[in-house]
């Protein structure tokens, strides 16, 4: 469950047919409500195809109380047919779901699901639809999701009154995060007249102004038929489910008029200015410059589908890119870091917008900054783009159509959610062939139509906002004072009557929170239902010019992907630290002849994106062994794969590395992105921390990937002089880009299969230069076949620390969020181990059968668990109000786990949900990828499945026990949070 402040997905009026790739698109209106069905043909559906059902409610507030939110939380907490506390988040664990969610979007709420399984479909479906037209909505469930009034200690009437709430929490933490914030005024300022003026999500002080009897309101007003549009997309047969929506949800309804349009916004006669605050960011580039500033541009309705298609382009153009004109205007001075959160099209509210800006930046360069989009705007009008450039975007396009990804389906309810939302043609939005062709024929038409649009939507708008947003330091001390405030005024209305009914109601939602909850009413799959075997993906082991190669017959869409495995065994450990920031920009400092604009645009013109990643991988059997390397991905059509070649043998033999100017660009660009996605991604630096110094990959994996690369990269873009990085960047790439330590895999159609093979012989042969036998750094490599099978030689060659002594360590992040991150991993066994299975399913039941109602029900945290990976047995808690207290959680539920207090029933359901996750889709181009990546063979994963179906009740106490009890385990712990006097005082705690 999400809210979501840039938005998605569909909507519809009369009903006409479609063929395009093999699927067959429906639209129509039955009974009182809209319907959209991508029909997948029987002959066309591959391993890769759930069966996906989505249905949508346009949910328009007029107030920032986060109703539509906080009901799309408290629908999923029981209904009539199923009237359990908590439907949704039990389905999770009796289907075999491959997605579950819901989200709130600006303007509707949105409640997807996929799975291959058709009984499971027909299961989640009964469930989903009695939750948004026939929820429970009892007074409690608003309570603990969305907000209430509660002694801090619910036990203890003299503790004091807090407020407490899923959804409270849960938007503090959205609000922490100055680009989400940015976004959200940006958004209320530009459509200041209507429900786009509201936070649909919830502003945190308005939210303690929703009743219950307003929540139930909006529920009777919104979520009907004739306000709902359903889409389906699968390999069922239509009929079946019409017939089951028909008898479960739609035949109790006649239609009605929601009255829920959203009227087009008024032009403004003149441009607007507004400016806000932000907490300042301790990990920003520079601490000097945290400023933001962007110009955005009210445009057309979104429901006119060529003219959306058209400025979406016209945005890339202007923005993606080096060669883009707003890049060389804006990101290449370095007045800003990177640009604004919100930049380019957006199509998620009813009329689109265009934004353009920096953060990162000065607030001396405040004018400057808005001179020079003005004065980019008049170049574009007067010279155009280059013919290149929109050919390379075309093409583009061409790849994204082609690629086949396994979560298309519910990448198109999301792609077509907001144009129907408004009542738009969706079918017409995915003609996109017919859209490509009406472009290029409007170019031919008339040369200067590109311009035109920039002269009409840009420079002659005078519906226009430039928001400029900078840090206040009493900022985070503001917002707790207005919420104390707030809190002391619901208070001091207070009666005693009214202070005694808070503390009963409290001990009342914690005797239900505490209760074992009874499920049996809802539907769900057996053990026996999951398919016994997994199907084998075949491989061919090769040589090319003396490098393994793994090849992979698949039906790729006349698609060639290309992956190599480049090991970092030979690299000295003070290089370690720079690798990161060597993946990221070798594919962007230009190569052989071309510099990095003519790099970009030929990546663009004859490659579907090429890039180098870390890569960390831990053995299959031991703890202290693991792979460490970069990961080259590309990708092309058939037809460029010499092209694709040829760009990967000049960043082999001539890489660019002199232009300082290009990369302190980068560094820049990188160490924003790093500082900015901590706020999403806490829990994730949590785990990684906390798991550190528990195995030798875990410890790498935090340099590579953790917060001391964030820490690193923004030392990095501290220096004034760059010089000693750029002489770093060619000693790296000697020991990385070295056909000697390299194995690749292609997969591809097999018509294909040989001339790839023939074209990765010849580029083998031109970058032999790059050969050279270095010693390994450790004298410790342990080398294991790539096929167990097969000894040929052809091997992988793995670092074995079998010396590595674990040890305890706690540690806090101190940062300027209300809200924590936490987690603490202990150290547990490999992949192949016996115990391994039991782990997984063990860390799924704790999860759902005991976690969950500690930490988001009681806690009031906005999610929190446990998983098994990497060798580590790791709890987490995401955009938590508490702390230390969630580490009791951990620790109640490992007595939880040891006791065996769980059923054969919730072991049963554990491992439906494990497999759901084991079964997830592969997409042709990534199959044989994980025996390729981590040599995890078929073979494996079949003994895996089997022992994941033979953990019994017996085997989960016992490695409760062996591994999590506290004389037993060793373990990493980790909070990043708001400032913690409790820690602070604990000197078994490192604070940073």
């Amino acid at each position: 469950m999400c809210f979501i402040t840039s938005t998605y997905l569909y909507s519809c009026s009369t009903a006409f047919f479609l063929q395009s790739h093999s699927i067959d698109f429906k639209m129509f209106v039955y009974t009182a409500a809209s319907f959209f069905s991508s029909v997948v043909n029987k002959s066309d559906a591959s391993s890769t195809c759930s069966r996906i059902f989505s249905v949508q409610f346009r949910t328009t507030p007029m107030d920032s109380t986060g109703v539509p939110h906080i009901l799309e939380h408290t629908v999923l907490c029981g209904s009539q047919k199923y009237p359990c506390r908590d439907p949704f988040f039990k389905m999770l664990n009796r289907s075999l779901s491959t997605f579950m969610n819901a989200f709130t979007a600006s303007d509707y709420t949105m409640y997807p699901f996929s799975t291959q399984n058709g009984k499971d479909f027909q299961n989640l479906l009964s469930v989903y639809l009695d939750a948004v037209f026939f929820p429970c909505l009892r007074e409690q469930d608003f309570r603990q999701e969305g907000w209430r009034l509660e002694n801090e200690t619910p036990t203890d009437i003299n503790s004091p009154l807090v407020f407490k709430g899923v959804v409270f929490n849960e938007m503090k933490g959205a609000f922490s995060d100055n680009e989400r914030v940015y976004a959200q005024h940006l958004q209320n300022k530009l459509f200041p007249d209507h429900t786009y003026s509201v936070v649909s999500g919830g502003e945190p002080l308005a939210i303690p102004d929703l009743t219950w009897e307003q929540l139930k309101q909006f529920h009777a007003t919104h979520y009907h038929p004739s306000n709902a549009r359903f889409f389906t997309y699968g390999d069922l047969p239509l009929e079946q489910h019409l017939k089951q929506i028909e008898e479960e949800a739609l035949s109790r309804f006649k239609r009605i008029n929601p009255n829920t349009e959203v009227p087009s916004q008024p032009h403004w006669s003149s441009p607007r200015e507004e400016h806000v605050t932000c907490s300042p960011d301790a990990l920003a580039p520079d601490p000097a410059r945290q400023d933001t500033l962007c110009v955005s541009y009210l445009l057309g309705d979104i429901t006119d589908t060529f003219e959306g298609f058209t400025l979406s382009l016209l945005s890339s153009l202007m923005i993606s890119g080096p060669n883009s004109p707003f890049y060389k205007a804006l990101i290449e001075p370095k007045i800003g870091t990177d640009f604004s959160s919100v930049v380019g099209y957006d199509g998620s509210t009813k009329e689109a917008s265009f934004s353009i800006g920096l953060q990162g930046m000065s607030e001396e360069d405040t004018e400057r900054v808005k001179q020079i989009i003005s004065q980019t705007i008049d170049d574009i009008i007067e010279k155009g783009f280059e013919e290149e450039r929109i050919e390379a975007l075309l093409h583009k396009l061409e790849i994204q159509i082609k690629h086949q990804s396994t979560n298309f389906g519910l990448s198109l309810a999301s792609y077509i959610a907001s144009l129907w939302n408004h009542d738009g043609d969706p079918v017409e939005l995915l003609q996109i062939s017919d859209s490509v062709a009406k472009f290029r024929q409007a170019l031919k038409e008339n040369p200067c139509f590109l311009q035109e649009k920039v002269l009409h939507y840009f420079k002659e708008n005078t519906h226009r906002l430039t928001l400029s947003m900078s840090p206040d330091e009493a900022y985070l001390e503001k917002q707790a004072q207005a919420e104390e405030e707030k809190l002391q005024r619901k208070i001091q209305a207070l009666s005693h009557s009214d202070r005694k009914e808070i503390y009963e109601k409290g001990l009342e939602l914690l005797a239900t929170q505490s209760k074992t909850q009874d499920a049996s009413c809802l539907p769900a799959l057996k053990v026996s239902d999951i398919e016994p075997t997994i199907p084998i993906t075949p491989v061919q082991i090769s040589t090319a010019g003396g490098v393994p190669v793994q090849y992979c017959e698949q039906p790729t869409n006349g698609l060639v992907y290309l992956r190599a495995m480049c090991s970092l065994n030979t690299l000295p450990e003070d290089l370690r630290l720079y690798v990161p920031l060597f993946c990221s920009v070798i594919t962007k400092m230009g190569c052989g002849a071309l510099d990095y604009r003519q790099q970009a645009q030929q990546m663009e013109l004859r490659t579907g994106g090429m890039s180098v990643s870390t890569q960390v991988t831990p053995d299959s059997t031991q703890l202290d062994m693991y792979e460490q390397g970069v990961l080259l991905s590309s990708s092309c059509l058939e037809r460029n794969l010499p092209h694709m070649f040829q760009l990967w043998r000049d960043i082999f033999n001539s890489p660019h590395f002199d232009d300082e100017e290009r990369l302190r660009v980068l560094v820049m660009m990188s160490a924003q992105e790093l500082a900015n996605g901590i706020s999403y991604s806490g829990h994730m630096y949590a785990m990684t921390r906390a798991g550190r110094h528990l195995t030798p990959a875990g410890d790498l994996q935090e340099t590579f990937s953790g917060m001391e690369q964030v820490k690193f990269m923004k030392r990095i873009a501290e220096m004034s002089d760059l010089s000693q990085v750029m002489r770093t960047l060619p000693r790296i790439k000697k020991h990385l880009l070295n056909p000697d330590t390299m194995r690749c895999a292609v997969n591809t159609t097999p018509q294909k299969i040989s001339d790839t093979a023939a074209q990765l012989e010849s580029f083998m042969k031109e970058v032999a230069d790059n050969r050279k036998e270095r010693k390994p750094v450790r004298s410790n490599i342990i080398e294991r076949p790539l096929d167990p099978l097969d000894d040929s030689g052809l091997s992988r060659k793995l670092i074995s620390e079998l010396n590595f002594q674990p040890c305890q360590m706690k540690t806090f992040f101190q940062l300027p969020f209300p809200v924590n991150f936490v987690s603490e991993s202990i150290r547990a066994v490999a992949f192949s181990h016996q115990d391994y299975a039991s782990l997984c399913i063990l860390a799924r039941m704790m999860t759902a059968k005991f976690l969950h109602g500690e930490i988001r029900e009681k806690g009031g945290a906005y999610g929190g668990g446990a998983r098994m990976g990497g060798g580590c047995f790791s709890f987490y808690s995401y955009r938590d109000p508490n702390s230390v207290q969630t580490l009791s959680a951990f620790r109640k539920g490992v007595d939880w786990a040891k006791s065996g207090q769980f059923s054969q029933q919730d072991i049963d359901e554990a491992k439906l949900s494990v497999f759901s996750a084991v079964d997830s889709p592969v997409a042709p181009s990534s199959k044989g990828m994980g025996r390729f990546l981590s040599g995890v063979t078929d073979e494996m994963l079949q003994n895996h499945r089997e022992r994941l179906f033979a953990v019994t009740h017996k085997n989960l106490v016992e490695v409760a026990e062996r591994y999590l009890g506290v004389g037993q385990r060793t373990c990493g712990v980790a909070i990043l949070g708001p400032e913690n006097h409790t820690i602070k005082k604990d000197p078994s705690w490192i604070v940073k």
